[in-house]
């Protein structure tokens, strides 16, 4: 049973969770513009895996051998990186951040459509239809209606930030099978399979040796890799057992804030007037999502 400390810890870590995952989306934007999408990601995947795996060195832990394992961390990387990581990536090179936010913050909803009506291993509680509705009403007071009225241009990249959003519900719910695996070992392993995955395919469709940077990409490519991707893997995996999958991806209401303010800073973006209307609903939302009723003491 989770203590008082061990609640204010995860939601601490959520929030931090939020501004890595929130800090993403302009990294992809200032990174795509100079480096193709697929060798972005395959360059992302690689350091971040290789981070990952020092760690766990470092730590004495050892990666499992047996065939199974790795089937699940390949599995894990196509949910949770190698799809939805190339497919922002590709998508914010037409899309601007703010709609980008948008759409990819609707994950906590496909995540509790899965667990309500195929998995259903998390309850379906009115706090949590509250925390839903809350979070979705915060978004559009925050991103405006300017941002919702963009969806009829540039549909491709809109349907591959919504699939890619799918693809996060469902690693969410995936994630759970790591249970009794130390978090490390999951965020290591998918990183590395998809590493695998997408390196041969940057080599044989971006030639990366022939491209030439700007020195703003690559530090964007690094910030992404080191801190908005090994870093923040580590402290999803946690969250995933500790405060359950609905739980853990309702920190996509807690980024969309965070990652506009960050692109307000660095991408130019202006902010409406209701953006502190908007972050109370976000909050609010996260609370109810997140935030563990207390039961009632027992008569005595």
């Amino acid at each position: 049973m989770p203590t008082r400390n061990d609640t204010t810890t995860d939601l601490a870590l959520l929030g931090v969770l939020a501004v890595l995952w929130g800090a993403s989306y302009t990294f992809i934007k200032i990174g795509v513009e100079t480096i193709p999408p697929i060798t972005f990601i395959a360059t992302r995947t690689l350091i971040a895996g290789a981070i990952l795996l020092a760690i766990i060195h470092w730590r004495g832990l050892a990666m499992p051998s047996d065939a199974a394992s790795w089937r699940r961390f390949a599995f894990q990387a196509c949910l949770n990186s190698v799809v939805p990581f190339t497919l922002i990536a590709a998508a914010e090179r037409s899309v601007d951040a703010g709609l980008a936010t948008i759409l990819n913050a609707t994950s906590p909803i496909f995540t509790f459509l899965l667990t309500a009506l195929i998995t259903r291993h998390e309850p379906v509680t009115l706090r949590k239809l509250v925390g839903v509705g809350a979070g979705i009403a915060g978004i559009c007071l925050i991103i405006g209606t300017e941002a919702l009225g963009g969806l009829g241009h540039e549909l491709w990249a809109q349907v591959a930030i919504v699939v890619a959003t799918v693809c996060y519900a469902g690693a969410a719910i995936f994630g759970r099978g790591f249970k009794g695996l130390d978090p490390m070992l999951p965020a290591a392993g998918s990183m590395l399979c998809g590493a695998v995955m997408l390196v041969p395919l940057s080599l044989v469709v971006d030639q990366p040796w022939t491209l030439t940077p700007s020195l703003a990409s690559i530090l964007a490519l690094l910030g992404l890799s080191i801190f908005s991707t090994a870093l923040a893997f580590v402290i999803y995996f946690r969250l995933i057992h500790t405060l359950g999958s609905v739980g853990t991806t309702s920190q996509a209401y807690l980024r969309v804030p965070i990652g506009v303010g960050i692109g307000a800073v660095f991408l130019g973006e202006t902010l409406g007037p209701t953006v502190w209307l908007g972050m109370a609903c976000v909050v609010a939302g996260v609370a109810a999502m997140t935030i563990p009723v207390r039961k009632p003491a027992l008569a005595r």
